[in-house]
């Protein structure tokens, strides 16, 4: 099992940039690199959207076509924790952020129909003008 907590959001002026953390915390005998880690996003009233999507040894990212370029997922696999940068942030981007566990691939698109295995709590990202 995986535990998975975000850290990081706040309130962030409209162009600015902001980091988002997930720390995994690992229950049994399993390791962090057992695991693709996604990135997801969700606003009132609406269905939660996949962000993007990082390989088991992070060679290979994946994003939502309309996000990419502003958004950077990464993983150290050391620290077991990813990481979500966004820049140019727009009052779009104002949402919950949750980062996600999945031992399928990014490429099986688990990650795009948000079916990911593990769920953290999230953390909020209000951007203002």
């Amino acid at each position: 099992q995986v535990h998975l907590e975000e850290s990081g959001g706040g309130l962030v002026q409209e162009g600015g940039s902001l980091r988002l953390s997930c720390t995994a915390s690992l229950v049994g005998f399993t390791s962090f690199t057992e695991y693709v880690i996604g990135w997801f996003r969700q606003t009132p009233g609406k269905e939660r959207e996949g962000v993007a999507c990082i390989s088991k040894y992070g060679g290979t990212d994946f994003y939502v076509g309309s996000l990419e370029g502003r958004f950077t997922i990464s993983r150290d696999n050391a620290m077991h924790t990813a990481s979500l940068q966004i820049t140019s942030l727009k009052a779009e981007d104002t949402a919950m952020y949750y980062c996600a566990a999945d031992p399928v691939d990014c490429g099986d698109d688990k990650w795009r129909r948000v079916e990911m295995e593990y769920w953290g709590q999230g953390t909020p990202v209000n951007v203002y003008s």
